[in-house]
């Protein structure tokens, strides 16, 4: 949806701009109901968050002494999430 918020009689504003909104509330609906139907009935996003901490878990086992200092500095500094924070989503 387009809606001026100009005076019909001026094509611009005092400063020479055209000021504008629009209201995006009606795609935005669309396009979450699309998403939702593409997922389906059987999308269980509990199952996938627990689905994406055991990749986590597995991705970052087994590490070496260093690989584990490395992968706790990367934790500790923000840049990889602690495990079992619900990283599957933000």
């Amino acid at each position: 949806m387009f809606h001026s918020t100009t005076d019909p009689a001026e094509p611009t504003g005092p400063d020479g701009l055209v000021d504008f909104e629009f209201d995006l509330t009606e795609g935005e609906t669309r396009r979450r109901a699309q998403v939702m139907a593409a997922l389906g009935d059987t999308w269980d996003p509990v199952e996938v968050l627990r689905g994406e901490e055991e990749a986590h878990a597995l991705l970052y086992s087994g590490l070496d002494e260093q690989q584990q200092r490395i992968h706790d500095d990367l934790v500790a500094a923000g840049v990889l999430p602690r495990q079992g924070r619900g990283h599957a989503s933000p």
